[in-house]
């Protein structure tokens, strides 16, 4: 019992260690997780894991383990970057597996992917049947990307002759009953135009708001907190 003051202050040196990493590594390695990602994720894990609860290790350990789980990280980033050819070992290539409608066995065979799996696949990218689909390209970190067949796509506003706009970027204004005086000030708005809004959409003050927002050339748009 007399250790758990040392592992709770080594859990917390250990998680702020690890959130430092991946604000330096960048978003992309949340999102776009390769296979040499992933086991450098868990072999960091693991290597922090031990450290916190080996007794003879300490902040120095573990902020070593982090150290040298990061720089590998890092550099592998700067030698994809820098040399191509470096890409395809260590992330992965891109594999076509629907190719002009048609089935690729091959590749799906050499990416373990079984026919369940890609409809599962396909379904997330609202793509319900494989005679939708005219391309489909399984991305290295395990999505797929899809091309639907003409037939299935969407039409556009451009293929309808509709005349359209410019588009614009939504500002949160209020967030859980606080402004956000920074975005209000990036919009050129002010407070009063904000109490005005509010008080044509028969809000008394800002802490009714749940959540609120401006786009360019609309009214603000609010959520007020449920009344219970």
């Amino acid at each position: 019992m007399g250790d758990l003051p040392t592992i709770f202050i080594e859990i917390l040196f250990g998680f702020a260690a690890l959130f430092v990493l991946t604000k330096v590594l960048g978003k992309t390695q949340i999102t776009q997780l390769t296979a040499f990602d992933f086991i450098a994720a868990l072999i960091l894990g693991e290597l922090v894991g031990n450290a916190i609860f080996d007794a003879k290790a300490d902040l120095l350990d573990i902020a070593f383990a982090v150290l040298v789980g990061g720089v590998i990280l890092y550099f592998t980033e700067l030698i994809t970057q820098k040399f191509k050819g470096s890409r395809a070992f260590l992330e992965g290539r891109p594999s076509i597996i629907i190719h002009d409608g048609k089935l690729i066995r091959e590749e799906m065979k050499k990416n373990k992917l079984d026919i369940n799996q890609l409809q599962h696949l396909l379904r997330a990218k609202d793509a319900f049947s494989i005679q939708e689909v005219a391309y489909a390209i399984l991305e290295t970190d395990g999505t797929v990307s899809v091309l639907k067949k003409p037939a299935y796509q969407p039409p556009t506003k451009s293929d309808m002759n509709i005349s359209f706009g410019t588009e614009s970027l939504a500002i949160t204004i209020i967030n859980d009953g606080e402004v956000l005086w920074d975005n209000l000030k990036e919009a050129k708005l002010d407070e009063t135009w904000l109490r005005n809004q509010l008080r044509a959409q028969n809000i008394g003050t800002v802490s009714d708001v749940f959540y609120a927002e401006w786009s360019k050339g609309q009214s603000l748009f609010v959520l007020p907190f449920d009344k219970k």
